[in-house]
């Protein structure tokens, strides 16, 4: 028995077809491995130019170096040790202390200047002046107070210190009641303030105490409204009827003598510890203190 073998037609064309199919796609892939080597070939090639390229340095030809003459280096090394001497620090300069020549012709002019000063030996130290510390209590100094008037007044008999302390308490209550002052008035320094303007306004003249007291008063006023806590002060505790003319002339004769020595009160504290001191010194030595 034998096998045989058929083909049909169809089958035959399917064959061919495939055939020519697979030889396009040769022809294809043969194509595109050309156009690739090529790529490639031109990519090698274009590496390989730029990096000759970048390997080439440019060296260019370096400036002739200009000697500079020995004037100018010399000028330029003076001008940096000039620069250099201003940047450190410069040392104070020492400032003469001018002196008063004397009578004696300790300086000598010649041509119109003066030719030399011969340094005075000063008696002034440099060290700060001892500090002074003196203390007293508000009542003592009133008494002191109410003894400086009863010396000065000495025509007024009858006139003890306590009544005279007695007229500055009564004055300094009755503001407080009315409501004039929200804080007494009589301090330390402000006694002293009264004793300033009681030794000029009250002299030895003084021949009744209505008249001292009179004067007193004014007194009072004017360091109320010169040294007190408030705005203004009303004129009936310190002033009568009796005598408003002879209030205001004594006030007006006050504020003329006495301005500047009530501002240097205030400001210079070396005047006000004269003042303290001397008010101070008013007290009897037998007397005890007055400490209220």
């Amino acid at each position: 028995m034998g096998t045989v073998l058929s083909i049909s037609p169809a089958s035959k064309k399917a064959s061919i077809m495939d055939a020519e199919v697979s030889a396009d796609a040769l022809k294809t892939d043969k194509s595109l491995k050309r156009h690739s080597m090529f790529v490639s070939l031109s990519w090698k090639k274009l590496v390989a130019n730029s990096a000759k390229k970048s390997a080439k340095k440019v060296t260019p030809n370096p400036l002739p170096a200009r000697e500079l003459p020995s004037s100018q280096v010399a000028q330029r090394n003076s001008e940096n040790s000039r620069k250099t001497e201003e940047k450190r620090p410069k040392a104070p300069i020492p400032v003469p202390v001018p002196t008063v020549p004397t009578q004696g012709g300790e300086a000598a002019l010649q041509n119109g200047r003066l030719a030399s000063v011969q340094k005075q030996p000063s008696s002034f130290s440099l060290v700060s002046p001892r500090r002074i510390v003196i203390q007293a209590s508000t009542g003592e100094l009133l008494r002191c107070l109410g003894d400086f008037l009863c010396r000065r007044c000495f025509k007024v008999k009858e006139l003890s210190s306590a009544e005279v302390v007695l007229w500055f308490r009564n004055i300094d209550r009755t503001l407080l009641i009315q409501g004039w002052q929200d804080i007494g008035f009589i301090t330390p320094a402000n006694v002293v303030f009264v004793y300033l303007l009681c030794q000029d306004a009250i002299t030895d003249s003084v021949e009744s105490a209505a008249q001292l007291q009179g004067a007193f008063h004014t007194c009072l006023y004017l360091s109320y409204s010169y040294m007190g806590n408030e705005i203004s002060y009303p004129l009936k505790p310190f002033m009568n009827d009796a005598n408003k003319d002879v209030f205001w002339e004594t006030s007006l004769r006050i504020i003329d003598r006495m301005s500047a020595k009530m501002l240097q009160l205030n400001a210079d504290p070396h005047f006000f510890t004269e003042v303290f001191q001397d008010l101070k010194n008013q007290r009897e030595p037998a007397e005890g203190n007055l400490d209220r």
